[in-house]
């Protein structure tokens, strides 16, 4: 019987491909009708959108950031929205840099990164590198998971301060003082707050990378092929 079953499933990849494919969505990528407004899905979200505005490693708004708003697929925001409900019950809520970035946008970075004299930013993202290092040291790359529009970049907002929490580090710095698990240089109580995040994230599906403590992904992302690029902009 296993052998049956075996011939069988070769036949069906040599001679009906289509039969393995059918049911699939096609997603087309300028079709933003799967994404939501993070703030209409987590009203206690704080906005602060760097690739709109000029503060960012390139000194300059990023191509298609058309509105200072979040976008995320809506089970990314869901999800987001259970993160922040069990923070905000512990004195926190979430703060965003960068959620959905169009493909435009990545290229306006890797364009960027080309251009070797353009060190505008430098003193504040990079000061220890030398710029050309940023493709081969993966800062900087063609394609990106925020594309993909389940992945978010945010920090914790203390509500007792009122302030950012220290997290020993700022957000898009180039160097291994932004990775999760790093210790030389902050002290115990940074790495504690990295951790208040990390958990928080990982216990409601999302993702860490061990280069960025700011950065997560949903796990079970719903378009893990597709690197989408309509414009962030508030939608209708």
């Amino acid at each position: 019987m296993a052998k049956k079953l075996i011939v069988m499933a070769v036949i069906v990849c040599c001679f009906f491909p289509a039969a393995l494919s059918r049911g699939k969505k096609t997603v087309d990528p300028n079709d933003s009708s799967g994404f939501v407004m993070v703030t209409d899905v987590v009203p206690d979200v704080i906005l602060e959108m760097r690739y709109f505005g000029t503060y960012n490693f390139v000194g300059t708004r990023i191509d298609g950031y058309l509105a200072p708003v979040a976008l995320l697929t809506r089970q990314a925001a869901d999800s987001l929205r259970v993160v922040s409900d069990e923070l905000k019950a512990r004195g926190y809520r979430l703060k965003i840099y960068d959620a959905y970035r169009p493909q435009c946008g990545v290229d306006h970075f890797a364009r960027w990164a080309k251009d070797i004299p353009d060190t505008l930013m430098k003193p504040y993202f990079y000061p220890r590198l030398d710029k050309s290092v940023l493709f081969d040291q993966e800062y900087i790359a063609y394609r990106s998971g925020h594309t993909r529009g389940s992945t978010v970049d945010l920090t914790l907002f203390d509500m007792v301060t009122e302030k950012e929490v220290d997290m020993g580090g700022t957000f898009d710095f180039f160097g291994e003082e932004s990775h999760p698990d790093y210790t030389k240089g902050i002290t115990v109580e940074q790495y504690r707050n990295r951790m208040v995040l990390r958990d928080a994230m990982m216990r409601h599906g999302f993702m860490p990378i061990d280069t960025e403590w700011w950065h997560f992904r949903l796990k079970n992302e719903p378009y893990p092929d597709t690197y989408f690029t309509f414009p962030v902009q508030i939608l209708k």
